[in-house]
């Protein structure tokens, strides 16, 4: 990849505009479960349902995605496995989102169990609610310093935690990517979320890791904490303060959840060069990056320092 080009007017990767801008984002609490099953598309699927409506803790109450898959070596039950990532604004609302999504999700997939693999103080339940499914028959086993359930279920066990561990985390990292039509957008953002995904501690939570509903804080109804964020809208050109380039139409985000400030970081910087790099033959016109004047998050990732590294 071209390394960014310093100009006194600013920055330019492969001729693409990178705004000197900042993304801003907000503390977060996160946990890490990794589901294992008989085979791995199995794991698969359980990951992939207890990740749906997962893009916003504006309306979904968690931020989830799949980090990646476990190899059997590497997994508690030498079995193969996907890890998921579950970000939320408080301990309690991460412990009720996933109890709700391992119960409804992975304890009704076939052959599956799940296990909490970060290591900490702070915990939230997970078995210790799932276990009363078990009707009484359910067993619980310490192995070192964790306890395990056993629920009996119509394949065999499901086996899970009875509590795992959070950590503080980073939520809402974000870059734009500005473009001539929306093919030329979607090509561009298909390349950053691939890129992206590379990197560990770190999920895209939007519908293939793109949002095309960017929001401002606040909104004209009262009932609204977000709304639509009409300075990217290509549709109100005329009627609001656009701040949508005369040659684009289209303007899609990327949202970044990690579990480090640092790692965030990253995943915005190997993204914006992977845009780039795709963008330049899909008529991408401009990077930027979404905030608030620096009032929703103590995080601010300014774009020119990131991919100065």
């Amino acid at each position: 990849m071209h390394p960014p080009q310093v100009l006194s007017s600013g920055m330019k990767i492969h001729g693409i505009e990178i705004e000197n801008t900042f993304a801003e984002a907000f503390d977060m609490t996160a946990t890490r479960i990794v589901i294992t099953a008989a085979e791995l598309a199995w794991a698969l699927r359980a990951a992939e349902a207890m990740t749906g409506f997962a893009t916003s803790v504006i309306g979904c109450g968690v931020e989830a995605g799949i980090e990646g898959e476990v190899s059997e070596s590497e997994t508690p039950d030498g079995r193969p496995g996907v890890s998921v990532l579950l970000f939320s604004i408080s301990g309690s609302e991460l412990e009720k989102q996933v109890v709700r999504r391992v119960g409804q999700c992975v304890l009704t997939c076939p052959s599956t169990s799940v296990f909490g693999t970060m290591q900490g103080e702070k915990r939230i339940a997970m078995g210790s609610k799932l276990r009363y499914f078990g009707d009484g028959f359910q067993i619980s086993k310490r192995i070192g310093n964790e306890r395990y359930w056993r629920i009996p279920v119509m394949d065999g066990e499901f086996v899970c935690q009875d509590t795992i561990a959070r950590q503080s985390a980073v939520g809402g990292g974000n870059f734009l990517v500005l473009a001539e039509t929306i093919h030329g957008a979607l090509r561009a953002c298909d390349a950053a979320v691939q890129a992206i995904k590379q990197i560990p501690d770190c999920i895209t939570p939007f519908p293939g890791g793109v949002a095309r509903s960017g929001s401002k804080v606040g909104s004209k109804y009262k009932m609204l904490g977000a709304s639509t964020n009409d300075a990217f809208c290509p549709t109100l050109r005329e009627l609001t303060d656009s701040l949508i380039p005369n040659e684009a139409s289209a303007a899609l985000e990327l949202v970044i959840d990690g579990l480090s400030p640092a790692g965030v970081a990253e995943a915005m910087r190997v993204g914006i060069l992977a845009a780039c790099q795709a963008g330049v033959q899909c008529g991408v016109q401009k990077i930027t990056g979404g905030n608030y004047g620096g009032k929703l998050g103590k995080h601010h990732f300014y774009l020119h320092q990131i991919l100065h590294g």
